[in-house]
């Protein structure tokens, strides 16, 4: 791999790590070599909703993204198990994040955080004057957001200033579905993504010759961690004349029946603990994923044996720890997993996740902790991929490991 080396991770789908398709770890692009052909065959029993796409060379994987190189990618068909969402105007919206004019890379020494964008219209460092969104007013629509940066976590929230207010207020989003996965709907005043997350949900539209802005709250990344503040992404202009929204989601017939059983309900065969941490010792901080009882050390690309190895057919349990004094990120490729517990206490959260947040360790508390059910039972996923976490300027600097799935 080098600076000029690419590569395709396609992030949520379930299918196969093998050249060609999703497999990142030999595979590299080089640029004036033979054109490259991914041919990727979307599973049946793939869940419908919001993916996306994004370079995966190691150790360049965030310069690439934070170059604006990823894309959004849905698999259609959210009418059939979600048909309250049929025939609604949707919108698809990608977060990216960018170096800022002063050319700062670090992370805790850079003040105002990363440059955002929203579909490539940059929210830019000093005035970060939001996009403009133009909607029709008083109109339910179907929004498919996309946590497209390499290092920005995005809180979002709507808010609105009604006539004869003084303040905005928050506005019910109605989330039906994230990391692609459709899910019970549920009202949240906001949503949290990570680097790599995306959620879909209905919102309203404000009533015409309204204030309203889509904004992003400050999230606290920890004393370690790249500041992440309030931000305006868009302000939102509702008038009878807004172009209509870019598509129209299929009217649907009904529910389809989808018998499924819930990740919950299957009994994992083993139970395993994975921490992340960080070594800044030197002039250059370190970030490591370590399995239980093994040496911390860096992600090695010329690894002779994986860092872990499940058979297929199998679901598993692990604790993810964050032992570091910065939020980090967790994602795994080829397959999605069910939050069983949040510090050690059991929660009830059905919705299946690709990526999810780990606050940071305030020094001296337990460590932060998340129990999940990992699903290897899907044949398609045999062969050797990666779990890293999905602020890439962590996962190119080590934070990243590697499993082996047996048939």
């Amino acid at each position: 791999m080098t600076a000029a080396s690419t590569n395709l991770h396609f992030h949520g789908l379930n299918i196969p790590p093998s050249c060609h398709q999703d497999e990142v770890i030999h595979t590299s692009i080089q640029p004036g070599g033979p054109a490259f052909e991914y041919r990727v065959k979307i599973p049946a029993s793939q869940p419908p909703g919001l993916y996306w796409y994004h370079p995966h060379p190691h150790g360049f994987s965030e310069a690439q993204v934070l170059g604006g190189a990823s894309g959004a990618l849905i698999v259609e068909g959210i009418e059939h198990v979600r048909p309250d969402v049929s025939g609604l105007p949707e919108r698809v919206l990608i977060l990216r994040d960018q170096i800022t004019a002063s050319g700062s890379t670090a992370d805790s020494d850079d003040a105002k955080g990363k440059d955002i964008s929203l579909n490539f219209v940059p929210v830019a460092a000093p005035l970060s004057l939001p996009a403009t969104l133009q909607v029709r007013p008083s109109e339910r629509e179907f929004w498919r957001v996309l946590n497209a940066s390499a290092d920005t976590f995005f809180d979002l929230q709507l808010l609105v200033r009604l006539n004869g207010q003084t303040t905005t207020q928050a506005q019910p989003m109605n989330l039906v579905a994230l990391d692609g996965a459709p899910l019970q709907a549920e009202n949240r005043m906001n949503i949290l993504l990570p680097a790599g997350g995306r959620a879909e949900f209905v919102v309203t539209t404000p009533p015409a010759a309204t204030f309203a802005q889509l904004v992003t709250r400050s999230y606290d990344t920890g004393p370690d961690g790249e500041r992440t503040p309030y931000r305006a992404i868009a302000n939102i202009v509702s008038r009878p004349t807004a172009p209509p929204a870019p598509s129209i989601i299929p009217e649907s017939p009904g529910a389809a029946d989808r018998k499924i059983e819930p990740l919950s309900r299957v009994a994992p065969i083993r139970q395993r603990k994975v921490y992340m941490s960080e070594d800044r010792s030197g002039s250059q901080p370190k970030y490591l994923i370590t399995v239980e009882g093994e040496t911390p050390k860096p992600f090695d690309m010329n690894f002779q044996k994986p860092d872990i190895t499940v058979k297929q057919g199998t679901v598993e349990d692990w604790t993810i720890e964050n032992r570091a004094r910065e939020a980090h990120s967790f994602h795994i490729h080829q397959l999605h997993f069910q939050v069983m517990k949040r510090n050690g206490t059991a929660v009830e959260e059905p919705s299946l996740r690709d990526t999810i947040e780990l606050p940071y360790w305030d020094g001296t508390s337990a460590y932060p902790s998340l129990s999940l059910r990992m699903d290897f039972r899907d044949p398609e996923i045999i062969g050797t991929f990666l779990y890293h976490c999905h602020i890439l300027e962590h996962e190119d600097a080590g934070m990243m490991g590697s499993i082996q799935v047996l048939p």
